[in-house]
């Protein structure tokens, strides 16, 4: 076998496996949750955010939110995180939900909002929407101290 022809076998080996548990992931988190971690909207920051805020979670991720707001609404939100995939889902998930909302309606976003907007979320993961729910607060909070 020529090295062309084992690196060929090695492709589509590995693109299988990608296959694979790219289908695992989906049963267990569900497809909305792996789409918004493979393809995360409103990822980056915002220069001179209205708001923002960094916090770390008890596992150590890390999430940055940033908030643009005119007049009385949320017109604009990026996130960073250096977490795993369904934290990079949370985070899609809640600059979506933040946008055209007030900061009174804003500060009203949890946990259940997120998971709605997912499909719900797997009962014995370790994995939650909190951080993206308390980042989200302390980067509306950021904003109201400002103004």
């Amino acid at each position: 076998m020529t090295d062309e022809e084992d690196s060929s076998k090695f492709e589509v080996m590995i693109r299988d496996l990608e296959k694979s548990i790219k289908e695992d992931e989906k049963e267990f988190y569900g497809e909305k949750t792996v789409e918004e971690a493979y393809n995360p909207k409103n990822v980056g920051v915002l220069e001179n955010p209205d708001g923002a805020a960094r916090m770390t979670d008890t596992h150590g991720n890390t999430m940055q939110i940033h908030l643009k707001v005119e007049g009385v609404r949320i017109i604009d939100s990026k996130f960073l995180v250096d977490g795993g995939g369904p934290t990079v889902a949370f985070g899609s998930a809640i600059t979506e939900l933040v946008k055209g909302k007030t900061i009174e309606e804003a500060l009203r976003i949890g946990e259940k909002d997120i998971e709605s907007v997912l499909g719900g979320l797997p009962e014995d993961d370790e994995h939650s929407p909190e951080l993206a729910v308390n980042t989200l607060k302390a980067a509306l909070e950021d904003y109201i101290k400002k103004h």
